[in-house]
């Protein structure tokens, strides 16, 4: 009898030694590194392996779809809240101008994945994402490149009436649309902004010279403490 008990009090300190294990504080720097796109306020979240913002090949969830159209995280951060996870919202306290960079702290409990969402600007329904990253137990620093997504909701016609249209961004007009359909609509990798050099015609409202833009557009570091 007394052997088993020391031996599911040997069990109970290795599982709470394990959840402790997983236990971090964490600073994440997001810095955007397109030339000419904005990002929105950014979402990110310390969770459980069993909860996805999104997930690249899946359809986009009304969350993700208003997120990914017009910037808008309410839904998406309450989703996450809701589900116990730590969220940090609007670190960089607006929209994260190109060669920028902003911070969040984070307390992730026994939490040991990473997420963060922001819409693209501009995009129709572009969204710089990382999907349930792995948060490694060991302290020290960690870089990922992350990539631009397609939320698949909306076609990429790259026109000034299909955008937000915030005063920071210069649109041309009169373009006819780059596509018409939705080619795509799961999620999945963004081909980028086509644009043109016509300010007044050609197929896109957007400035290739500007907002042309290749994967990856983000450099995330993570500094376990």
């Amino acid at each position: 009898m007394k052997k088993r008990l020391a031996l599911l009090a040997l069990t109970a300190a290795l599982s709470t030694a394990s959840m402790t294990a997983h236990a971090a504080s964490i600073d994440v720097s997001i810095t955007n590194a397109t030339k000419g796109i904005y990002f929105t306020p950014l979402l990110i979240v310390a969770h459980s392996s069993d909860i996805h913002l999104f997930q690249a090949g899946s359809a986009a969830s009304p969350e993700i779809k208003a997120m990914a159209e017009g910037g808008d995280i309410s839904g998406l951060s309450s989703l996450a809240a809701n589900a116990g996870a730590v969220v940090s919202e609007n670190p960089a306290s607006g929209i994260l101008n190109p060669g920028v960079s902003a911070t969040a702290s984070l307390d992730t409990g026994a939490f040991d994945r990473l997420s963060l969402a922001a819409m693209l600007l501009p995009t129709n329904d572009g969204f710089v994402g990382l999907d349930s990253w792995k948060i490694p137990s060991q302290p020290g620093t960690y870089t990922i490149r992350i990539n631009g997504y397609d939320a698949g909701t909306e076609a990429n016609d790259e026109l000034a009436a299909s955008m937000p249209n915030p005063p920071f961004i210069t649109f041309g007009s009169g373009g006819t649309g780059v596509e018409s359909v939705i080619s795509n609509d799961k999620v999945h990798i963004h081909p980028g902004n086509l644009g043109d050099s016509d300010a007044t015609g050609g197929k896109s409202d957007l400035n290739s010279a500007m907002h042309r833009w290749l994967n990856p557009v983000a450099v995330v570091t993570v500094t376990v403490k």
